[in-house]
């Protein structure tokens, strides 16, 4: 069994093993190939008969010109880069990564609200830069520090991630609450589930946590902007696409939002033209909520009980039935 995984680099960097794949075949590691379609992904994957990849596309064309593969395990959870429905057709199954980083990416969401809430980075800069040491009062700070309690966090999408971040907001003495489409048992000891239109009344924070359909895309826009409280907080480490950037850009600039902290943008890498850039209050990172070592521990290992489950006949977490 031949196994060739196309872009590995972010999930194991160096302080990984590849060996939990290996076992189940002669395996093959790039530590990148590309990122859209691209003569070289087919190339690389030759007459392998598993494809395990992260972000390099797999497309009709590229099934098709590579006859052999019968799997694509995806190293994480979302699997938009394949063709998933023509892969089917194929009689070929797609698994990916479901469960991984529910802490991660929840810890992480609060902490981007923290960061707003106190700039507790750029104060740390500042007091090195020395403007502590030569300022006249005993404290000072230059951006205004937020209390969380008692404020509402609005939370859409409302699965294993968002009510992972619930329970932490709760903890910190926010009221939450929260729309989903399948409002759940565990939500509701959590949460108080509201449609959409209210959430964006009510809440304070407004932080995403959903899967990517082409029903929300773009979803956080001028007209939903509009409907929120003047000064609200924005959360995003789920999808980029979720957002219209511009609208957000113009809702920052205005004050209309008052902050808003960003793990994902719509293309990624973030373009150097992309107007949160230069949006004010505005906190983005290289989407990384995903890539604590323990988070990619279990990916790897997810990963490999995919492969184990297709090759012992009984595939498990196949997004394409």
């Amino acid at each position: 069994m031949k196994i060739v995984v196309l872009d590995g680099y972010t999930e194991n960097p160096g302080d990984l093993s590849w060996d939990a794949l290996k076992r189940y075949g002669e395996l093959t590691v790039y530590d990148r190939t590309s990122y859209v379609e691209a003569p070289i992904i087919r190339e690389r994957i030759g007459d392998a008969q598993i494809v395990v990849t992260n972000k390099t596309p797999i497309t009709r064309d590229t099934i098709d010109a590579c006859p052999n593969i019968r799997l694509i395990a995806l190293l994480a959870t979302g699997y938009n880069v394949v063709d998933y429905t023509y892969a089917k057709q194929k009689g070929i199954p797609v698994v990916n990564v479901p469960t991984y980083g529910t802490m991660s990416v929840s810890q992480f969401s609060i902490a981007l609200l923290l960061e707003i809430c106190h700039h507790i980075g750029h104060h740390s800069q500042s007091v090195h830069a020395g403007n502590w040491a030569n300022n006249v009062d005993w404290c000072y700070w230059d951006y205004p520090l937020i209390e969380l309690d008692g404020k509402t966090m609005g939370i859409i999408g409302f699965g294993r991630i968002g009510q992972a971040e619930g329970r932490i907001a709760r903890a910190l003495g926010m009221h939450v609450i929260a729309y989903d489409i399948h409002p759940n048992e565990s939500g509701k000891q959590i949460a108080e589930y509201v449609s959409l239109e209210e959430l964006y009344a009510r809440a304070d924070v407004v932080s995403l946590h959903c899967f990517l359909t082409p029903e929300n895309t773009g979803m956080i826009n001028r007209d939903s902007i509009a409907k929120m409280k003047d000064g609200v907080i924005l959360i995003n480490n789920s999808r980029g696409q979720l957002l219209n950037e511009q609208d957000v850009a113009d809702a920052l600039n205005s004050g209309k939002i008052a902050a808003a902290g960003l793990d994902v943008v719509y293309t990624e890498p973030i373009r150097e033209d992309n107007p949160l850039l230069r949006a004010k209050n505005c906190i983005i990172t290289p989407h990384i909520s995903w890539a604590p070592k323990e988070s990619r521990e279990r990916i790897m290992q997810i990963t490999a009980d995919n492969i184990g489950a297709f090759l012992a006949g009984k595939p498990v977490n196949v997004v394409n039935l």
